[in-house]
């Protein structure tokens, strides 16, 4: 069984695009150069941290930018474009250009300890809880 999430948000942000897409090809002198669109993310907890997975396809570490300050996660970084002087673009679905994502988190982190990979052109970083965040176990003395 194939279990699917489906966000609310994704129709609006498809809407969104494509009105982009119909306001850049009715008025190109208008056109944005540098655009800041969403980026994909998946976001999950456990006790211990916050999973941040992000779609970043034909990115490398040197593509992104990362910061963290308390509670709120940067993604940032550039999709290069296949066009060059000698092709002309036939459909154009893959993101291009400027991106930028803020994440709040519930809680603050510790932004020391934050480990980050990309593999298969997913960055998937682990933003651990600040120390007083994170749930204490407490043993009872028998006497």
């Amino acid at each position: 069984m194939m279990t699917m999430y489906v966000s609310p948000y994704r129709r609006l942000t498809s809407l969104r695009e494509a009105m982009d897409r119909l306001f850049d090809e009715s008025y190109p002198e208008f056109q944005q150069t540098e655009r800041e669109s969403l980026l994909a993310v998946n976001v999950s907890a456990d006790d211990e941290a916050f999973t941040i997975k992000a779609l970043v396809p034909g990115l490398n570490a040197d593509d992104l930018n990362i910061e963290i300050l308390n509670n709120t996660v940067a993604l940032r970084g550039e999709f290069k474009s296949d066009e060059t002087e000698n092709t002309r673009m036939l459909a154009c679905e893959l993101p291009t250009g400027r991106f930028a994502r803020v994440i709040t988190l519930p809680v603050d982190v510790d932004a020391a300890k934050v480990e980050a990979q990309i593999k298969d052109g997913v960055l998937v970083l682990r933003v651990p809880k600040a120390e007083a965040h994170r749930p204490k176990t407490i043993k009872i003395n028998v006497n």
